[in-house]
């Protein structure tokens, strides 16, 4: 079974503490089709998302990002 995956990166306006950049990760993985999070602490504006895009697109990731109260914008890979 062959599984589609599509990776886009996010750029957060904000500058974010290490706790809220993580609650901002597990929530991203939580939503529906969300394969893998990435972020690094020293980069803590941007953040890489694999997605299945069959579940989910990058439009939703962002609003779902948006609703958790932060400015942010798709960059793509």
């Amino acid at each position: 079974m062959d599984i589609k995956m599509a990776d886009v990166m996010i750029h957060v306006d904000e500058t974010l503490s290490g706790s809220r950049q993580q609650e901002l990760v597990d929530s991203m993985r939580q939503q529906k089709g969300v394969v893998a999070v990435g972020h690094h602490e020293e980069k803590s504006h941007l953040m890489v998302v694999e997605y299945n895009p069959d579940e989910t697109d990058s439009t939703h990731l962002l609003s779902a990002l948006k609703a958790e109260g932060v400015h942010a914008e798709l960059i793509g890979l």
